[in-house]
C-alpha cells in the first residue's frame, strides 16, 4: 500500500528545512479516508500510530457519517477534500501521501503539492477542521444551519481551514525565489491559474451557477497564493484571521450569511 517516494530537485532540501523527519510516501490506491484496518499498514513503514481524539459532544447529530467516524474509537486518517497530496501528524514519524490520481499531473505541480504538505506539517496546526474548530464548531453550525445542508457545511469548514493554514503557508512560498526558484514557480503559476476563475464569484452565486460552499473552496484556494478575492472572501485575507482563527471564521459565516438574507 505505502513505499517511500523518492524526492527530487528541490524537495530534499524542502524536507530537511521544514520537516526532516516526515516520510513521503507514495499510495498504491486513491483515498477519501484510509479505514483502520489499511491504516495500520502504515506500521509497516512507521515506528508507531498515535491517533487523534476529539469530543464528540460538539458534533450535531445531522453531521455527516464520515464526521461521525472520524471522532469514534477507530484509527482514521485522511478526509475528503485532501485533495492529491495528505498528511498526518498520527503516525511516529509524520507521513504526506501522494495518491495516484496525480499520475498525470505535471511534475512540478507534484512538487508543489509535496512541498506545501511539508510545510503544513511543520507547522504544528490540527490536521482536520475539527481540530481547529474545537468548541467554537456548534457556533459554526449554528450560523450556517438554516442555509446549508450537511455536506455544503463540511465543505465550507474545510474551506475556511484551507485559508487559515494557506495564510501561513503563503508567507513561506512568498520567500522561496531565491531558495527554491523551481517550486516558487510552480506555486505562483498555479496562484495565475486560479485567479480568473475567482473574478465572477459574486455574480455566479447571485445567478446560482455556483453554490456558495464551492466558491468559498475556490477563494480559500486563492488565499494561499496570495490573490485578489472579491467580497466576500477578501475578509478571510487578513491578519485579523491569523490572530483569531476559529472565532473569526464563525464571525465570518455569521456576517456573510446575514448580508445574504
Amino acid at each position: 500500500m505505502f513505499t517511500e517516494r523518492s524526492l527530487t530537485g528541490e524537495l530534499p532540501a524542502v524536507r530537511a528545512a521544514y520537516a526532516p523527519e516526515t516520510l513521503v510516501l507514495n499510495c498504491d490506491r486513491d483515498f477519501e479516508t484510509l479505514d483502520p484496518a489499511v491504516a495500520e499498514e502504515l506500521l509497516l513503514v512507521t515506528d508507531s500510530l498515535d491517533q487523534i481524539s476529539y469530543d464528540g459532544a460538539s458534533l450535531p447529530t445531522t453531521a455527516p457519517e464520515v464526521l461521525q467516524e472520524y471522532i469514534g474509537n477507530s484509527l482514521t486518517i485522511g478526509m475528503p477534500g485532501d485533495g492529491g497530496v495528505a498528511w498526518t501528524r498520527q503516525t511516529v514519524p509524520p507521513c504526506v501521501f501522494v495518491k495516484p490520481r496525480l499520475e498525470t499531473s505535471p511534475d512540478e505541480f507534484v512538487s508543489f503539492l509535496v512541498a506545501e504538505a511539508l510545510v503544513e506539517v511543520s507547522l504544528d496546526e490540527p490536521e482536520h477542521f475539527l481540530g481547529f474548530f474545537a468548541e467554537q464548531y456548534p457556533a459554526f453550525v449554528a450560523a450556517t444551519d438554516d442555509h446549508l445542508d450537511a455536506n455544503a457545511r463540511y465543505q465550507l469548514a474545510a474551506a475556511l481551514y484551507t485559508a487559515y493554514l494557506g495564510l501561513q503557508t503563503r508567507g513561506e512560498f512568498t520567500d522561496w525565489a531565491d531558495d527554491y526558484p523551481d517550486l516558487y514557480a510552480a506555486w505562483d503559476d498555479a496562484g495565475e491559474r486560479l485567479q480568473p476563475r475567482l473574478e465572477d464569484l459574486p455574480s455566479e452565486i447571485a445567478q446560482g451557477q455556483t453554490e456558495f460552499a464551492a466558491a468559498t473552496e475556490l477563494a480559500c484556494s486563492g488565499v494561499k497564493h496570495g490573490l485578489d478575492l472579491p467580497a466576500p472572501f477578501a475578509a478571510l485575507d487578513t491578519d485579523a484571521y491569523l490572530e483569531y482563527g476559529a472565532d473569526y471564521a464563525v464571525q465570518w459565516a455569521e456576517t456573510t450569511f446575514e448580508k445574504m438574507e
